[in-house]
């Protein structure tokens, strides 16, 4: 079978999405390449948005190729799944060119694993994958009937039918990925790195999958949620390779980067720079110089809230006190250039006092931002806190919440957020 794989074209005006713009390697795409490439099937695996490609010329090139199966992402690759921007306008305008020349459309990502019906009608697509989508995607190309695919959602004559909850792949042993050495040489984006202007090209890479822990305004139930850890092998095997196409720097998206000793010891040895984000209460001292050693130049460490009831109520079963998270971060500094101190709007948190935290440990070389409001996207807790289960109007009643409670939101958002509605006036339900 001919499969595409395709990351269109994204567009963020006037969406609440505040995860970085830039483009990053879709690793969902990249994972789906590899196992269908491995059990024989034809791929093509298209990024428009790292490679410039408008909608149009995506859908040209996926026609000319003669899909049997097109699959679209709808979120910007597995970094972002949770933070997605909420509206489906951008796969949805990609599939509008396509015009139904790439054989049977597929959606991955994580608006069909909360949400798999109103995504289906949205995109007006064959099949909805819910949940990690690279072993479901391998089933679909091999399937002749949708049926017999578990993880989906998809039409019949009787109506939408939902196969099964989302799915959670293996992932311990997911292979080493390799990348056109086109999109690494476009690929110049160094994601969450301050210490320095890029001085090769940057990419992404997963060590685990998913975290251990379920803070309540975490939105991964639905997707990337029990914790794994990749072999080490295919992880190096994969960093060598980068490092051979000229990469010297990557981010692990690791939902929570937690230490590993044989890992940062082997990067030690590899002459590389490297980001994370992480718990800083995870780690002790001699783990966090290890770490520096090993190349680490930027940590974003997740502290969310400075009191004990704040931490409570978000879930984070967080065992350190705030003066020993402030010492954990200021160590940390010592031999990491950049570290970051990750807060949110926590009611009850006292501004003065955040602006007391943030200034001290600004004068320790710590950045801390300003406390950001969060969306409750409708796989984490608190969505389910406020609302219940999510059901097909979950995006358009947490999008109507988070516009009508807060009037400013995160720093790389000049204009107006619209409504979904407003958004997506071109995802017509069929």
């Amino acid at each position: 079978m001919k499969v595409a794989l395709v990351n269109p074209a994204w567009d963020y005006r006037n969406s609440i999405y505040f995860g970085c713009r830039e483009p990053h390697l879709a690793l969902e795409l990249g994972y789906s390449a590899a196992l269908l490439t491995a059990a024989g099937h034809d791929v093509l695996m298209l990024d428009a948005h790292l490679c410039g490609l408008t909608h149009a010329q995506a859908a040209e090139k996926v026609a000319a190729f003669g899909a049997d199966m097109t699959v679209v992402t709808t979120a910007p690759t597995y970094l972002f799944w949770r933070c997605a921007p909420p509206e489906l306008r951008v796969p949805r305008a990609f599939l509008d060119a396509l015009a139904g020349r790439g054989g049977r459309t597929v959606a991955v990502g994580p608006h069909g694993s909360a949400t798999p019906r109103p995504t289906l009608e949205k995109l007006d697509v064959d099949a909805v994958v819910r949940g990690e989508c690279e072993e479901i995607v391998l089933r679909l190309a091999q399937a002749q009937e949708l049926r017999s695919v578990p993880s989906i959602a998809y039409r019949d004559d009787d109506g939408v039918r939902i196969t099964g909850g989302p799915h959670a792949a293996r992932f311990s042993d997911a292979p080493a990925l390799r990348w056109p050495a086109e999109w690494i040489a476009r690929h110049t984006h160094h994601h969450h790195r301050f210490d320095r202007e890029p001085d090769g090209p940057g990419a992404e890479v997963e060590a685990s999958r998913g975290c251990p822990y379920t803070c309540s305004f975490c939105a991964k139930i639905d997707f990337r949620d029990a914790y794994r850890r990749r072999d080490l092998e295919p992880v190096l095997a994969e960093i060598d390779g980068l490092i051979a196409q000229g990469v010297t720097y990557v981010y692990f998206i690791d939902e929570i980067f937690l230490p590993q000793k044989p890992l940062l010891e082997a990067l030690v040895a590899r002459d590389l720079r490297f980001g994370i984000q992480t718990r800083i209460d995870l780690w002790k001292p001699d783990m966090l110089d290890l770490l520096g050693a090993a190349g680490c130049v930027s940590i974003e460490a997740g502290i969310e809230s400075l009191t004990v009831e704040g931490r409570a109520a978000l879930d984070k079963k967080c065992r350190a006190t705030t003066d020993e998270l402030a010492e954990r971060l200021i160590h940390a500094r010592r031999t990491v250039p950049f570290v970051q101190a990750n807060l949110i709007k926590v009611a009850g948190d006292d501004p003065a006092m955040v602006a007391q935290w943030r200034d001290r440990l600004r004068g320790r070389g710590v950045w801390a931002n300003d406390p950001v409001p969060l969306y409750p996207y409708p796989s984490s807790p608190d969505y389910r806190r406020l609302w219940g289960e999510p059901d097909d109007a979950a995006w358009e009643r947490a999008h109507a919440h988070y516009l009508g409670l807060f009037d400013a939101f995160s720093d790389i958002q000049d204009e107006r957020p619209l409504t979904l509605r407003e958004l997506e006036a071109a995802c017509g339900r069929t």
